[in-house]
């Protein structure tokens, strides 16, 4: 059987097409189960890998009010393309030193977890000449960034300090759920009451947030105690379950945005007793046809995944045969032919019988999350479902955070 690639796209060794529309419909089931709350669409790493600027246009077209980054760098990036205020975007990885100023002159809403960068974000307003806009971060158990209990009621003070001179705005609190993903875990409650006992102290020292927010993905599908003003959607936005315990992506009324493909680079006969690839961990069981998928672990393919990897060629299911390398991986067609520059379908939405990113994850022994945001940049997007794109949704994106 001979498979032909979208004409379009037939002349790529390799293409991760982005469904916007998929997008635009995730972002819409997803505000559908947080009705009461803004809804932040989180483009960090390339939107997981899909792409951050086609992403952001697209979620602000459907409804997002919200983009978040977690550099400085990316939330700048999205200014320099257009996605101007009244957009809303907030960045929370800071070190020392970074783009405060430019930041603060972007209007970008920036996380302070530690008195040192509260004391960064004054100077760098002071030197631009405006406040800038400041989200206190509680760590109410992640144990990653964010504000010890203990350590709270001074940097709140101190903060409140700062917004009385003029130098920044309490645009927000947060935090983040460590096993939200952990249907029950008792770890989930207990953030939930630290959480809320944190935004009562700053309130009750006169605190006015925008903003109250500690949902990600899996708590915006499961827990809408935790909704509160504002929902942080990464993973379910490009359509892949934040855990296969919580569901598939279809329970929640998702759809999978990315699908990766390549065209065979070759198909040939071989004997019996054949090795294949690096250190011969497969050898061909009898005589067969093997075929070369043009894309390796340079271009995101997990190694992990060598002897385990499925792929769709032809309409059957085949599976990696022996190690991935950098550049290529085989599989073993079973005495099937079909021509070189056919169709070899890694993952998608699963349409077509096509393996899923889940499927790749738990080939890999990893998570989902990591097989899409990895696809590296040798791998172009090829954008489909464009037509709400261009000028109608650089309008919606200009209006988009007005309830921000």
């Amino acid at each position: 059987m001979t498979e032909t690639a979208h004409p379009r796209t037939a002349p790529l060794r390799a293409r991760a097409e982005i469904d916007l529309a998929a997008l635009r419909a995730n972002v819409r089931a997803l505000r559908a189960q947080a009705p009461g709350a803004a809804l932040m669409a989180v483009v960090k790493s390339d939107a997981y890998g899909h792409g951050a600027v086609p992403c952001a246009r697209a979620a602000l077209a459907a409804g997002a009010t919200w983009l978040g980054t977690a550099t400085p760098e990316e939330a700048l990036a999205l200014r320099a393309a257009g996605l101007v205020p009244p957009v809303r975007i907030m960045c929370w990885l800071w070190t020392p030193g970074g783009p405060w100023r430019e930041a603060v002159e972007a209007d970008l809403d920036v996380s302070v977890s530690g008195l040192w960068a509260l004391a960064e974000v004054r100077t760098a307003a002071r030197a631009a000449g405006r406040p800038a806009r400041v989200q206190l971060k509680a760590d109410t158990g992640l144990g990653r960034n964010g504000c010890q209990p203990a350590d709270w009621p001074e940097l709140v003070a101190e903060a409140l300090r700062a917004e009385a001179e003029g130098l920044v705005r309490v645009t927000g609190l947060w935090s983040h759920f460590a096993c939200a993903d952990e249907p029950g875990h008792p770890s989930i409650a207990a953030q939930l009451t630290r959480f809320r006992e944190m935004v009562a102290h700053a309130e009750g020292q006169g605190v006015r947030p925008e903003v109250r927010h500690i949902a990600n993905s899996p708590a915006t599908l499961t827990l809408p105690e935790t909704h509160f003003d504002l929902v942080r959607t990464g993973i379910a936005l490009y359509g892949i379950s934040p855990s296969p315990e919580l569901g598939a992506p279809a329970d929640f009324g998702l759809r999978p945005v990315m699908t990766l493909a390549a065209s065979l680079a070759l198909v040939k006969h071989v004997p019996g007793g054949h090795g294949v690839s690096y250190g011969y961990h497969y050898v061909t069981p009898g005589e067969t046809t093997l075929g070369l998928v043009p894309v390796g672990y340079a271009d995101g393919i997990p190694r992990h995944a060598s002897g385990a990897g499925p792929v769709l060629v032809g309409g059957k299911w085949r599976t990696v045969a022996g190690r991935i390398a950098m550049d290529q991986f085989v599989v073993d067609l079973g005495g099937d032919e079909p021509e070189a520059g056919a169709e070899a379908l890694l993952f998608g939405p699963g349409d077509r019988g096509e393996p899923t990113a889940e499927d790749w994850a738990q080939a890999a022994g990893t998570i989902a999350y990591e097989v899409v945001t990895r696809i590296g940049t040798r791998v172009p997007r090829v954008y489909v479902n464009e037509e709400d794109e261009g000028r109608g949704d650089e309008g919606h994106a200009r209006d988009g955070g007005r309830d921000g």
